[in-house]
């Protein structure tokens, strides 16, 4: 249970912040000796942060929602919402088509994928993108400028998140930034497009995961795990919105680097497996 408490918080604290939920949910039980709690795992108590942002951004959906099918009805296709709901699908397309093709290797425990090295480095690579993408951004569009091929661009920045270490936010906020969007714009956007694809592949680890007989106790710790993301995912979405408002994302940079290099050391030295 305290297992399962621990790597709730931690996915909650690290799913939205740009510094990979996966490499954390990696890194740390091999840091207190726990082991890898496998792919698997790390899925299933991903869907606490799906519901944490469904529950943030509830309102923002249900208008996006109305206002594409009202735009469908009126056949007009040059809507916002339109635009917007077709950014989000085709940026869903790459990582989903990419995970369904490497998902007998990103399913490996113990695989290349979940190699310590591997996640420092990958950390180390995206902190240099996000650091290109601060400094030369323009910063100029938010969501409603939104459309279809920029979904695209930015659906290919997620797909970098197959590889732990590269985060899926902040992957997507980068590549967001590379196309001109302003800070706040990018991270909800992105919050955004995460949501199929968490949920898609969630529910299929899920259903590997009940294939196999389950405990109550494992059940049980699941479910804490579950509702430790939920609160902290909900608060992490709350706070990255409104410091990105007036922030930059240099400590995220900084945090990277600073994170990457302690992984790669201590695996090397062999402090961690």
């Amino acid at each position: 249970m305290i297992q399962a408490a621990v790597l709730g918080v931690v996915q909650g604290l690290t799913e939205f912040l740009p510094i990979s939920s996966t490499a954390h949910l990696r890194v740390v039980p091999a840091l207190l000796g726990w082991g890898d709690p496998g792919v698997e795992y790390s899925a299933v108590i991903q869907l606490g942060s799906v519901i944490a942002v469904l529950a943030y951004f509830a309102k923002d959906i249900w208008q996006i929602g109305s206002g594409f099918c009202k735009a469908i009805a009126a056949k007009d296709y040059t809507n916002k919402d339109i635009r917007l709901v077709a950014a989000i699908v085709l940026g869903t397309i790459p990582i989903c088509v990419l995970g369904l093709i490497f998902k007998h290797v990103l399913e490996q425990d113990g695989g290349p994928l979940r190699s310590l090295v591997l996640i420092g480095s990958a950390s180390l690579l995206m902190a240099a993108l996000l650091f290109i993408a601060e400094r030369f951004g323009k910063r100029h569009r938010g969501v409603d400028d939104m459309g279809a091929q920029d979904g695209l661009v930015i659906g290919l920045g997620q797909a970098m998140a197959l590889i732990p270490g590269c985060s899926r936010s902040g992957s997507t906020l980068t590549f967001a930034l590379f196309l001109g969007m302003k800070r706040e714009d990018a991270a909800r956007f992105s919050f955004l497009l995460g949501i199929p694809a968490i949920v898609l592949s969630g529910l299929l680890e899920m259903k590997s995961m009940f294939e196999h007989p389950m405990t109550v106790d494992s059940m049980g710790s699941l479910a804490v795990g579950l509702i430790a993301a939920v609160v902290v995912s909900y608060a992490a979405i709350w706070w990255l919105l409104n410091f990105l408002k007036t922030h930059t994302t240099n400590i995220f940079i900084a945090y990277r680097v600073i994170f990457g290099i302690a992984v790669i050391s201590l695996a090397v030295l062999g402090y961690i497996h």
